[in-house]
């Protein structure tokens, strides 16, 4: 089981009990999804535009805001407690693409996380087509199997 350890950096977006369980949710599936079974913790911070762009542009030379960050530790050379690693999330810019897309910002939220994780377990879309391919295809799946659990819950 991975815990999640919480930072709030932002004050733009009010965030409830079911947001933060969610998240937990879209990592645990997204774990569960690639068949990770060791104990350990990830960190997610949650910001807004400006404080993700600090970092977009000190950790990647790219100066301007993005959705999610993701900073890796796992090493599959590492004991049964792991660090998976830290997600920094923009709250503001995951309200903006929900918008954009027009699903709802919990669902842009998930999708941002499912996205982080794999990116904590070493996959990286911006590698060549392939690896692009297979990350989108896996997002879906795992969105798919969230959205259905979710479901499941509420009836």
């Amino acid at each position: 089981m991975i815990k999640v350890l919480w930072s709030n950096e932002q004050e733009k977006q009010e965030i409830d009990a079911p947001f933060y369980a969610l998240i937990e949710k879209a990592i645990g599936e997204t774990l569960a999804f690639e068949g990770f079974t060791k104990e350990g913790e990830v960190s997610v911070t949650l910001t807004d535009n400006d404080g993700i762009h600090v970092l977009n542009q000190q950790y990647r030379g790219i100066d301007r805001p993005t959705d999610v960050l993701s900073f890796p530790l796992f090493d599959e050379t590492d004991a049964d407690y792991v660090m998976l690693g830290d997600i920094v999330l923009s709250l503001e810019k995951a309200r903006e693409q929900a918008e954009e897309y027009g699903h709802s910002f919990e669902r842009e939220a998930a999708f941002l996380c499912v996205h982080s994780v794999l990116h904590l377990l070493g996959y990286d879309h911006e590698t060549g087509l392939e690896d692009e391919r297979e990350m989108i295809e896996k997002q879906k799946e795992i969105m798919k199997r969230l959205l259905v659990n979710l479901a499941e819950e509420t009836v």
